[in-house]
């Protein structure tokens, strides 16, 4: 069969992400163009035309364009694309992601895991499947944490200092081969200047955060905004007597941490603990 006909009830009502997929069967009929011609079209598989237009399946960015060059639709599905990636966070999370791209500097202090912006995409598949979410909800929230990372890629990105307690390192998120990508990518991070990265480590029994991750937003105008995370959800918080506790927390964090060479040496440590024929012995 040439039409591998959408499911039914997708309703375009429902969301942007339904929206995109009603729109995107009218203009391919529109076209006079079947699944697999726009499927050939766009070097895909015609099952993502049908998950895509039936809102199983996020779109990618560059999906979005391509149906723009194919279909002519004047960058249609290229602006609806920014939306799918903003709806897919939880409404509480928006606003720190909103704040996230506004920030000049960013400090984060993570207990457990690698922060978002730093994440692998294994990596951070697997953080986020450790909640079993069904795999559309997966696929758009890897995509909305990846795009997240285009921050450090500006021109001038935000200048990005985080502090993680080294179970955040050693933790085996994915398996040894996942982590150690994860790894390489926190060293190659590192070298950039306006990154640093800080491991505290585990022998500092006592720091003043033991109750949890936060994160630290400064911007150029405006006041400072701390994100303080939760188990359910987070929450933001702008009082000065707030925002004064988590400077010095993180004064007194990155003072108790390794400097920056010397975390860098840890984590080539911990991934040469992680090569295969390191694991195998182990």
């Amino acid at each position: 069969m040439d039409e591998i006909a959408p499911s039914p009830g997708a309703d375009p009502r429902a969301s942007t992400l339904a929206f995109f997929g009603a729109e995107l069967r009218l203009r391919r009929m529109a076209a006079g163009m079947k699944q697999t011609e726009l499927a050939r079209a766009l070097h895909c598989a015609p099952s993502l035309i049908c998950k895509i237009e039936s809102a199983a399946r996020a779109p990618q960015e560059d999906f979005a364009e391509r149906c723009d060059e194919v279909l002519g639709t004047d960058g249609l599905f290229a602006r609806l694309w920014p939306v799918i990636v903003r709806n897919a966070y939880q409404p509480w999370f928006r606003p720190f992601v909103e704040l996230e791209q506004q920030a000049t500097a960013i400090r984060a202090f993570e207990t457990q895991l690698v922060p978002g912006l730093l994440q692998t995409p294994d990596y951070a598949r697997a953080v986020l499947a450790g909640r079993r979410p069904d795999e559309l909800r997966l696929e758009k929230a890897l995509m909305a944490r990846m795009h997240r990372q285009r921050l450090l890629e500006r021109d001038e990105p935000p200048r990005f200092w985080a502090v993680l307690e080294e179970s955040a390192v050693r933790r085996r998120v994915g398996g040894p081969a996942v982590m150690r990508t994860q790894l390489a990518r926190l060293l190659d991070a590192m070298a950039k200047p306006r990154i640093v990265v800080q491991v505290l480590p585990s022998d500092a029994a006592v720091h003043p955060a033991l109750t949890g991750a936060f994160w630290h937003f400064s911007f150029e105008q405006g006041p400072e905004v701390v994100y303080l995370e939760g188990f359910y959800e987070g929450q933001l918080r702008a009082e000065p007597e707030v925002v004064e506790a988590a400077a010095q927390a993180y004064d007194l964090l990155r003072a108790q941490a390794l400097p920056p060479d010397a975390s860098a040496d840890l984590i080539a440590a911990v991934m040469e603990e992680l090569t295969p024929w390191t694991t195998q012995q182990n």
